[in-house]
């Protein structure tokens, strides 16, 4: 025995909203919108031609699509023909898709959705699901314009600079026990800044061509050799120490644009560098 099915007789109800569950998004939608003040829709009356539809049901009709994935015209017309909640939202009307399209683009649309803004969160408040007194802020990421290959990582920058700390902390007590140059009043003992840093190579240049001045006062072959091998040592020094200056004064300026953050990318210093979501080949993107 099969159950009843008849395509030729009327069948109740009639009334859609029995046929919605009593927790379906139309009843939050209805009571958001029906809870604008009605002089927030003055703009949208008109004074001749057909009589418009109430912006009441275009902004449900529009906001239930929203919560449907339909955002295009034509598929939120569509869903006003084929679904219940739009059916009973509409009140049987099918307005078209220029009709839906016009009336997103009004120019009093803006202030429109400041309205439905302030009584959704007044709802919220009243059902108790937000505090008043706090601001929540979603996570969304946004993909920005960047070259996703000029990234600078933090670890990176770190390990970097103590290399460069230890390097230059090691040659500097090198060029004091040989005497190259005077002791500096360090700020840091741990490690150079970078006006130290110029003050050895300022020194280092001195001494380099305190040594060049030598060799061409000189006449004779071996010592003018002599001279060239001595040097070769704070020359190699010297260019190695201005090498230093540049990336630490790079490492600096990477500290002060991460801020708070682990990464930043050179083409978009607001840009910061995080794990997306895997692409159908199981690919993670940055």
């Amino acid at each position: 025995m099969f159950k009843d099915y008849n395509m030729n007789q009327i069948v109740l109800p009639l009334d859609l909203a029995i046929k919605l569950q009593e927790n379906d998004i139309a009843f939050s939608i209805h009571h958001l919108v029906e809870s604008i003040p009605e002089e927030a829709f003055d703009a949208f009356k008109r004074q001749t031609g057909c009589p418009s539809y109430h912006p009441r049901i275009i902004l449900k009709v529009i906001l239930c699509g929203y919560t449907q994935s339909a955002f295009s015209g034509r598929k939120i017309e569509d869903l006003t023909k084929d679904s219940l909640r739009m059916m009973w939202l509409t009140q049987g009307y099918e307005p078209s898709y220029r009709t839906i399209n016009r009336f997103r683009v009004h120019p009093d649309m803006k202030e429109l959705v400041r309205q439905c803004f302030v009584q959704f969160r007044v709802q919220l408040v009243q059902e108790k699901l937000i505090d008043q007194e706090a601001i929540f802020i979603d996570g969304t990421k946004v993909e920005a314009n960047a070259n996703k290959f000029t990234f600078v990582w933090k670890k990176a920058v770190e390990k970097h600079l103590d290399s460069l700390v230890e390097k230059s902390n090691k040659m500097y007590n090198e060029l004091l026990e040989k005497q190259i140059i005077p002791e500096l009043k360090r700020e840091n003992e741990e490690q150079l800044s970078i006006e130290e840093l110029t003050q050895i190579a300022e020194v280092l240049e001195e001494v380099v061509e305190d040594y060049t001045q030598k060799i061409e006062n000189s006449d004779d072959v071996s010592i003018r050799k002599q001279l060239r091998s001595e040097r070769k040592t704070p020359k190699q020094i010297l260019k190695q120490m201005n090498d230093w200056i540049e990336r630490k004064q790079k490492y600096e300026n990477d500290f002060e644009i991460f801020g708070t953050r682990n990464s930043y990318s050179k083409t978009d210093k607001d840009a910061t560098f995080m794990r997306m979501k895997d692409d159908y080949m199981r690919n993670g993107q940055l």
